[in-house]
Order: C-alpha cells, then sequence, then structure tokens
C-alpha cells in the first residue's frame, strides 16, 4: 500500500491544460521531489492532493483509500511555500491554534505542542511573538504548525526558500526525523542541487504531464549514458561562436557534452586555439539533475 496515489490526474481551468493525466506514487518513509517550470502543474497537482482543487478526472489515494473518502486526508500534512503564521502570537500560540485546527486537544495538543516546540529547535523562543523571529526561525515553526497532528503524508511546497545555509540544513534534519519516524513527503523544489543530493527519487513533469521519474542516476541514465560534460573557461569572453561548444551569455565558460571525452577533447581543443583562445581552466565530470531538467524541459523562460 503507497501513502499516497495518484492515478490519470487530469484538470483544466477554461482553455487551460493544467494537468494532462500525471501519476505518481509516494513510496512508505520516502522524500520525493517534484520538479518543474513555472505553469508546469505542480502547484494544481499539490493542491489536488490537499483537497483544494478537484480533478476533472484520474484519482488520488491516500493510504490506499480515496482521498475524497471521509478522514482520509486526516493523514495529511501541508506546509505552503508563503510562511502562514500569526506575528502578533507567541511560536506557543501559534502551534496551539493550529493543533486545534487539527483537532488537538487537552493532553494531546500539549505533548505535541512540546514536541515540535523541541523538533524544531524554539523551545527556548517559544513565548516570544513570530514576529521578532528570522526567516529560518518562522520557517522551521511554519513547518511544525503543519505537522502538528503526525501526518503520513506531508506536502512540503519550497520548504527551504530564501533562507540561510544553516538554517536550511536544520529543515532538512527536521524532515529526516519526520521520515524515521514513518511520514512519507513530498517536495516541490527549485533547488535542483538539493534535489539532487537529499531526495530519494524525482518526479519532473511539464505542460502538465510526466516527462521524466526515478532515481537521479536513473534519469541521467537513461538521458545521457556515459557521456561527460566538459566546462571550459577562457581566456576571455567569447565575440564570436566557438564550433561546438556551447557558451555562455557574457561569460568566459563554454560547455560540450562528450561521449568519449580521451578521444574527443584534443580536436575541441585545437578548434578554441584555432579560434584565438586560451583555455584557462577544464573541468570534466558527468552531468547532474540541472542538465537531466533542462534536457527534459528545456531552456525556454517560463514567467
Amino acid at each position: 500500500m503507497k501513502p499516497l496515489l495518484v492515478t490519470s490526474a487530469q484538470k483544466s481551468f477554461g482553455e487551460t491544460i493544467a494537468l494532462a493525466g500525471v501519476s505518481l506514487e509516494l513510496g512508505p518513509g520516502e522524500l520525493l521531489a517534484l520538479l518543474g517550470p513555472n505553469g508546469a502543474g505542480k502547484t494544481t497537482l499539490v493542491r489536488a492532493i490537499a483537497g483544494r482543487v478537484r480533478l476533472d478526472a484520474g484519482a488520488i489515494e491516500l493510504g490506499g483509500r480515496p482521498a475524497e473518502a471521509p478522514g482520509a486526508r486526516d493523514a495529511l500534512g501541508v506546509v505552503p511555500q508563503e510562511v502562514a503564521l500569526y506575528p502578533m502570537l507567541t511560536a506557543r500560540e501559534n502551534l496551539e491554534t493550529f493543533g486545534r485546527l487539527q483537532g488537538l486537544a487537552g493532553a494531546a495538543l500539549r505533548e505535541s505542542v512540546g514536541w515540535a516546540l523541541g523538533w524544531s529547535g524554539l523551545e527556548g523562543r517559544a513565548g516570544d511573538l513570530v514576529r521578532t523571529f528570522s526567516g529560518g526561525m518562522k520557517r522551521r515553526l511554519n513547518i511544525a504548525c503543519g505537522v502538528l497532528h503526525r501526518p503520513r503524508v506531508v506536502l512540503l511546497d519550497e520548504p527551504t526558500v530564501g533562507v540561510d545555509p544553516q538554517s536550511r540544513e536544520r529543515i532538512y534534519e527536521m524532515l529526516t526525523e519526520l521520515r524515521r519516524d514513518g511520514a512519507s513527503l513530498l517536495l516541490t523544489t527549485h533547488q535542483l542541487d538539493e534535489a539532487e543530493s537529499r531526495c530519494d527519487r524525482v518526479v519532473i513533469i511539464d505542460h502538465g504531464t510526466v516527462v521524466g521519474e526515478g532515481t537521479v542516476g536513473e534519469l541521467i541514465g537513461r538521458l545521457f549514458g556515459g557521456r561527460r560534460t566538459v566546462t571550459l573557461t577562457l581566456d576571455r569572453v567569447p565575440d564570436a561562436a566557438v564550433a561546438g561548444l556551447e557558451l555562455e551569455a557574457g561569460s568566459r565558460a563554454g560547455r560540450v557534452l562528450l561521449d568519449d571525452p580521451v578521444e574527443e577533447l584534443p580536436a575541441l581543443l585545437a578548434r578554441v586555439r584555432a579560434a584565438g583562445y586560451d583555455v584557462e581552466d577544464l573541468a570534466l565530470h558527468r552531468p547532474g539533475l540541472g542538465a537531466a531538467f533542462l534536457a527534459l524541459t528545456g531552456r525556454e523562460l517560463r514567467e
């Protein structure tokens, strides 16, 4: 039984197709990254799982039950991207308020609030007004307010946006603890480095459909095989194209994907020298999630 199963989800808003048959599954204790450009359908999918959008077709199951069944979404926690806290209440008062909204009361509420303050590292600030908190502290409290009822499935929308590296590390420590306790997490993010290093699997959607899924290694293997990316740093910003080299606008850096770097690199370097440039640095590496993301969704800027 999967904690979360989405099957052939479809949703349109007038003439705009937001979801065109998206399917995904979230395994027990898994951290799954949901990726995609702006307008790809991520937000609509998350809202549909949370019950804020009704699908035109398809199905969503939580813990093996239809999400629309009475009580099915009691096992769901939602952490929005925008900090949804009351700034004129203390941390403890915010937790108590959200706990009551989630159906907690009495001893159960007191126990959950105490756990959340310790889990988020905010015991020492429990009585302080949230308006005095740093961005990272608000983010941690925001997450705590969404999981007070100990949900089995948690939806997290950009949980680390705008925080410093120390706060980001603390947030991921919190998420690891949730998973250790049996929760399964679906995380949307534009931080591809985080998705690559932190998540068990990724699902990439674009134009309302799944265009890639699997572990990062599986995605890269399917897209690039054994090819490697070569990055060259030239002695100056090129003022003209260099054959076979993809140049970054206004930068001295250029990249190329090679099937066999040992065989192909000498010819590439010869072309660069023939164009009148010297190579100051050279790096060889396997394509990462960023390269896979661009290969699947394109380079067109989305607003």
